[in-house]
């Protein structure tokens, strides 16, 4: 695989949220376009790099960024499912142009590794249903729909909920 797995850099950081707002934007996953209220969210990897853990999936050959998560357990900011023993990751984004890569996939095995690692049993996901891509990937994984904790962070956005036993 020519993708290597590290945690975002601070000099990193802002380019990872536009990164993440362009991607979300690009690919039709933000119901508001736009003026979707969530695009702050996403470009604020400052924050998440705070109060998560921000991997990369990089080049290994010239290190450039790929794509980007945020990984997070139960407690954190930004673990909106994860209940206790479970970790949970948002805001998967791969550029367009580095697809096909193995780069999502890599991010997701490193999530489900350091879960492994922190011990904990679970790894559940949200996921938006126009993520087609993602959700075979989550398949290929182990994943399984759980549409008991399906949700709306606003009213009229519906997110699909996926887990993992590790």
């Amino acid at each position: 695989m020519d993708v290597t797995i590290r945690r975002a850099r601070d000099e990193e950081l802002d380019d990872i949220g536009e990164l993440t707002a362009r991607v979300y934007l690009g690919d039709g996953l933000l119901d508001f376009g736009d003026d979707d209220p969530y695009l702050a969210t996403l470009r604020d990897a400052q924050r998440r790099a705070a109060e998560a853990e921000v991997l990369v999936a990089a080049d290994a050959a010239s290190d450039a960024v790929l794509g980007a998560l945020a990984f997070a357990v139960h407690g954190g900011t930004y673990a909106e499912l994860a209940r206790p023993g479970e970790g949970e990751f948002r805001m998967l984004a791969v550029r367009p142009e580095a697809r096909r890569r193995g780069a999502a996939e890599a991010l997701v095995r490193a999530c489900m590794d350091r879960t492994r690692e922190l011990g904990l049993r679970r790894i559940v996901i949200s996921s938006h249903r126009k993520m087609t891509a993602a959700h075979r990937l989550y398949g290929r994984l182990g994943f399984v729909r759980a549409p008991e904790r399906d949700w709306e962070p606003v009213p009229g956005v519906a997110l699909w909920a996926f887990t993992v036993e590790i």
